[in-house]
């Protein structure tokens, strides 16, 4: 899975202890090596490795929230298609 600056994404209650208690991360930067991340509730940031993030992910401990933009096109094709 390709991690995009400014994905957003919901922290599992089971790891929030690990980042200061915030519900949400937002990825400011991926180099692809590490990815740089603001918590939510101004919390803190930090910085992981690409590849603990995809673990994060595959696990279900880190949840992307769907961007509005992708909201709507998803609308849009749906209009298209029917």
């Amino acid at each position: 899975m390709f991690i995009e600056e400014g994905s957003k994404y919901q922290i599992s209650q089971s790891i929030k202890s690990f980042f200061n208690s915030a519900e949400l991360m937002t990825v400011t930067s991926n180099n692809g090596i590490t990815v740089q991340f603001i918590l939510g509730d101004s919390k803190g940031h930090g910085s992981m490795p690409v590849e603990h993030m995809n673990y994060l992910l595959k696990r279900s401990n880190l949840t992307q929230i769907p961007s509005k933009r992708a909201l709507l096109n998803t609308d849009q094709t749906e209009e298209q298609i029917g």
